[in-house]
């Protein structure tokens, strides 16, 4: 369950221009959905609305997951695993997770699949179903509650991630490529400047966060925009304070 050795460009396919956002897409499918059952494919760190999910898939159960979603054209939850091991089962998952559709996939001639994902609604996980023949769960939409990001704050949460990408540049601490880091500078002058929907937003912005896998779940269950901004400025608090002590 690796992702393939070269993985998409972070600046491409994250978060094009939308009809709909995000939270509309959450609420249209709240609106209808109730506990469904879903595919599930549990991994080491949680997927964020609208960031793209590359996969490497050699297991049996979820060959068989991907034969059922390509074949149905249907999405698979995604949820952190907590404690364990991505391969095997026996993990402790997260109860808060994200809706991942297929957007490329191909079966290899030895049963491997490789698959490129883009995150959709936010989910909560009613049920755990026995794992058979995948991990599979009742789930239910989880939109944000309303809330606003105002302008100066959105300004200045990207202006200080901005300042702290610039310092890590300086002291090599960046971990990215040069492209990808001039994808994310661009994203971000974009975001400094957005008025679009506050959920939205608020996870384009916690997609480009450098953050481990539960700082990036504590983003992902914030409650609303406002209460993730709040969350992100917590975690820029722990890279300000590691960069300052390098």
């Amino acid at each position: 369950m690796a992702p393939p050795e070269q993985d998409p460009d972070p600046g491409q396919g994250r978060h094009e221009a939308r009809e709909r956002t995000e939270s509309d897409v959450a609420r249209e499918w709240a609106e209808s959905d109730v506990a469904r059952e879903r595919a599930m494919f549990p991994l080491g760190s949680p997927l964020l609305p609208g960031a793209v999910l590359p996969l490497h898939i050699f297991e049996p159960r979820y060959r068989a997951l991907a034969r059922r979603c390509t074949s149905n054209d249907e999405p698979f939850g995604v949820v952190m695993i907590e404690r364990g091991s991505e391969v095997g089962g026996g993990d402790v998952r997260s109860d808060v997770g994200c809706l991942a559709s297929v957007a490329q996939h191909q079966e290899l001639p030895d049963g491997r699949w490789v698959m490129l994902a883009t995150g959709g609604p936010r989910i909560r996980i009613a049920e755990w179903l026995p794992d058979d023949p995948y991990p599979r769960a009742m789930t239910i939409i989880w939109p944000d509650e309303p809330s606003e990001v105002d302008s100066q704050t959105r300004r200045a949460t990207v202006a200080r991630l901005r300042r702290l990408r610039a310092l890590a540049s300086e002291i090599g601490a960046m971990g990215v490529t040069a492209a990808e880091s001039a994808a994310i500078d661009d994203h971000l002058a974009q975001l400094g400047e957005a008025t679009t929907d506050a959920t939205d937003w608020s996870f384009q912005l916690a997609a480009l966060v450098p953050a481990g896998p539960f700082d990036r779940y504590a983003m992902l269950s914030a409650p609303d925009p406002a209460d993730r901004v709040e969350v992100i400025a917590g975690v820029l608090d722990g890279v300000e304070e590691l960069l300052g002590g390098r």
